[in-house]
């Protein structure tokens, strides 16, 4: 690779990330999921410059999914996968399974494709990615049960689908279905990828245990992300499910040996890690969709996206009536979540260019970058809405009222600071200004008395705005700290005691409360 390239390469990286930062940014002003928004900047590029995007999928696989596995599975906690293991393990197993035959069948009558080339599609088709709806449950503030549900299986199912397209490729490649053959080949590709990711994770552990030192902790859970995946494939076992256990391993026992400021500082990067990889993988979504395929295609991709809703629907409640506690509006909220996305587009892209796929893999490919475009911009938009109208967004009555005032307080407070700064500049009279003060001054004292009452009724509401307010003046602490120690003032061990105490209560969910205790 000559210099001309790399620079090239940095140039387009660095062009990406401006851009995700500014959807990013956007997005959240607009309060629209920013994956949606990388989707549809990538579309829009694309119109703009209609140059076909090509990359090797392995990009997806090898460097982009690490990461955002590791991050969602380092994040899950065993007591929460516990409470609903069976679900989870019946929807990512054999879930995936009638996933792939159901859409295999339906595509294949309502569309003419070969059987084989159907299951292909129905395996690349089965893996769910809920990045923009539970980025959106975090936002919204959504049943964390709920949230566990969606993202253990998205997690589960991505592993299971990656092994179940491996399978129907070497049935269509080969002619025929070997049905023991592919149950045993299943289990050992499956059981192989959970068995690297836990002695890859437990191993890793130990090391962390013995250890003190946030930066080499952080290099630690990096390399066992990327290299339980590598190890993994190494094997010709799953990566995928590798990465998963792994990340789990390490989120429920590294945890455990790590001090504050290194779990402060762990969290802080694989939450970056995963914010740059999905960033670059729904804008890749956007760059490599060709419209024009799309287009071409619509009757075979309108089949497909009703055969994927149709066994979305049939798996998530078929098989949650096994789990009768689940509320059925949680139900709908599954069955609406089932998105799709970096591993549906890795897939695509990675389909053969031999024996029946000569003729199929454009089709194939089309229906499947037009599925996951309609879960993105359609499911991923309606989300919002939806959670609310099922009224699982719920605020408390004293909630509203409280952020009512308080916005009402702090707008007069600027209207006040205005004034009070235009009064000094000369663009207003004095006697002006003093008539305004005064009563913007009483307005004040009384949307703060009203403040004062709803806090003292509502012991909630206010112990929420005293955490919030105390962990505000935890992180300017720190921020001092640090400038003590880049100044001379305090020494690398003392900067390091004190620092770790602030971030013991930074890591604590109430931190005044606990302080009062």
């Amino acid at each position: 690779m000559t210099t001309e390239n790399i620079i090239f390469i940095e140039e387009i990286i660095v062009v990406l990330l401006l851009i995700a930062s500014a959807v990013a940014v956007t997005a959240r002003r607009l309060r629209v999921p920013y994956t949606v928004g990388l989707v549809i900047i990538g579309l829009f590029i694309t119109l703009l410059n209609p140059q076909k995007v090509e990359f090797a999928p392995q990009i997806i696989m090898l460097l982009l999914v690490p990461p955002l596995v590791f991050e969602a599975a380092f994040h899950i906690r065993l007591d929460d996968l516990r409470r609903d293991f069976w679900l989870i393990l019946l929807l990512a197993v054999p879930g995936v399974i009638l996933t792939t035959l159901l859409v295999g069948w339906l595509v294949s009558w309502g569309t003419g494709l070969a059987s084989q080339a159907a299951l292909v599609f129905g395996a690349l088709i089965a893996a769910t990615d809920p990045v923009a709806v539970v980025a959106l449950f975090r936002r919204l503030g959504a049943p964390r049960r709920l949230q566990v549900l969606l993202e253990s299986e998205s997690l589960l199912n991505d592993g299971t689908a990656i092994v179940m397209f491996g399978l129907m490729i070497a049935a269509a490649l080969q002619g025929s279905f070997d049905l023991r053959q592919s149950i045993s080949q299943f289990i050992t590709v499956s059981g192989g990828g959970v068995i690297v990711g836990l002695v890859f994770g437990m191993s890793i552990s130990q090391f962390i245990k013995r250890i003190d030192e946030p930066l080499v902790e952080t290099t630690l859970t990096t390399a066992l992300a990327f290299g339980s995946y590598l190890l993994a494939e190494t094997f010709h076992v799953s990566g995928v499910l590798a990465v998963v256990t792994a990340g789990i391993v390490s989120g429920n026992t590294s945890q455990r040996y790590m001090s504050a400021s290194t779990r402060l500082v762990v969290y802080n990067f694989w939450e970056y890690a995963a914010f740059v990889s999905n960033s670059f993988v729904f804008l890749l979504i956007g760059l490599t969709i060709d419209l024009n395929l799309l287009f071409e295609n619509w009757r075979a991709i309108g089949w497909a996206i009703l055969a994927v809703l149709a066994a979305r629907f049939v798996s998530t409640y078929a098989f949650s009536l096994f789990a009768r506690e689940i509320p059925p509006k949680w139900k709908h909220v599954l069955f609406w979540g089932g998105l799709r996305g970096a591993i549906t587009l890795a897939l695509a892209l990675s389909l053969p260019e031999e024996g029946i796929f000569i003729a199929e893999r454009g089709r194939l490919q089309a229906m499947a970058f037009g599925v996951a475009l309609f879960t993105l911009l359609v499911q991923g938009f309606s989300m919002d809405w939806f959670l609310k109208r099922l009224k699982l967004i719920v605020r408390s009555p004293a909630q509203v009222e409280y952020e009512s005032r308080h916005a009402r307080f702090v707008a007069n407070r600027a209207g006040y600071d205005y004034l009070r700064r235009k009064s000094q500049e000369g663009m207003i009279s004095e006697h002006a200004w003093q008539k305004l003060s005064l009563l913007m001054k009483e307005q004040n004292d009384a949307l703060m008395y009203e403040l004062k009452l709803v806090m003292s009724s509502e012991p909630d509401v206010e112990a929420e705005e005293l955490d919030t307010a105390y962990r505000e003046a935890l992180r300017a602490q720190r921020t001092a700290l640090t400038g003590l120690l880049r100044d001379g003032v305090i020494a690398e061990d003392t900067y390091s005691q004190l620092v770790g105490e602030v971030d013991e209560a930074l890591m604590d969910k109430k931190p005044f409360t606990r302080l009062v205790e």
